[in-house]
C-alpha cells in the first residue's frame, strides 16, 4: 500500500539494512496526497446507514493558538487525536476532522500590541476598538503555514481548508445558541471563583495566562 521501496528501476529490491525512516515517511506523505487517501477514506463512509441512524463520528479539533508556534505538548496531543480519528474510521464511520484556530484572549491582543507599539489599554482606546480588533485579525494567523507543515508532517489526517476560526460570528453564535441550550434545560448554574487579575491589562488571568512570561 505505501511506497517504502525505491522508485528506481536499478535499485536492489528488498529492505536495506540502514533505511533512511525520513525519507520513508516523507515518501509517505507523498503518497497520501498525490492519490488523496485521507480524504477517500471519508468519502468511502457513507453519513447515514441503511437502517437511517446516524455513522459519522463528529470530530472537532480543540483548537491551538493561532498567533503562537507548535511545540512538543501538541505533537504529543496531536497523535491522541489522530489515533481516535483513526480508529473510529476502522470501525466504518464517516470521520471529517475539521481543524480549528482558537483566536480570542489575551495572548492575540498583547501580540498585537507588540506590533503596534502599544504599552497601555489607553493606546487601544485611542485608535477605536474596531481598529484594533482588525489588527488583531491580521496579526493572529502569523504562523498557519507553519503549523499546517508540523501537523502534516507527523502524518496526522485533518482538514485544513475547511477549518473552523473562534473569531468567525457563526463560531461565536453557534457556541451562544449551545449555551442557551444548555440553560433552557437547567444544565447550567451560576458560581464565584478567584481568579488572578491583571492590573496593567485591566483582566482576569487564566492559567495558561500566567505563565505566558515563563
Amino acid at each position: 500500500m505505501y511506497p517504502l521501496a525505491s522508485s528506481d528501476p536499478n535499485a536492489q529490491s528488498g529492505t536495506p539494512s540502514s533505511p533512511r525512516f525520513p525519507e520513508i515517511e516523507e515518501r509517505v506523505l507523498a503518497y497520501w496526497d498525490e492519490d488523496g487517501t485521507f480524504q477517500a477514506s471519508i468519502d468511502a463512509r457513507p453519513a447515514t446507514r441503511e437502517d437511517g441512524s446516524a455513522n459519522e463520528f463528529v470530530f472537532y479539533d480543540g483548537p491551538p493558538f493561532a498567533n503562537g508556534l507548535p511545540h512538543y505538548g501538541h505533537l504529543l496531543t496531536g497523535y491522541v487525536k489522530d489515533l481516535v480519528a483513526r480508529y473510529q474510521t476502522q470501525q466504518g464511520r464517516r470521520v471529517e476532522r475539521r481543524f480549528g484556530w482558537d483566536t480570542h484572549g489575551l495572548p492575540a491582543e498583547l501580540e498585537a500590541m507588540k506590533q503596534l507599539g502599544m504599552t497601555d489599554k489607553a493606546q487601544i482606546e485611542a485608535m477605536g476598538i474596531d481598529t484594533f480588533n482588525d489588527a488583531c485579525r491580521a496579526s493572529v494567523l502569523k504562523y498557519t503555514d507553519q503549523w499546517k507543515d508540523y501537523v502534516n508532517r507527523q502524518a496526522r489526517w485533518v482538514d485544513f481548508e475547511n477549518d473552523y476560526k473562534t473569531l468567525n460570528p457563526e463560531f461565536m453564535e453557534s457556541v451562544l445558541w449551545a449555551f442557551k441550550d444548555l440553560h433552557s434545560k437547567d444544565l447550567t448554574y451560576r458560581g464565584f471563583r478567584v481568579l488572578p487579575y491583571c492590573w496593567k491589562d485591566e483582566t482576569p488571568l487564566s492559567n495558561h495566562e500566567l505563565r505566558m512570561d515563563d
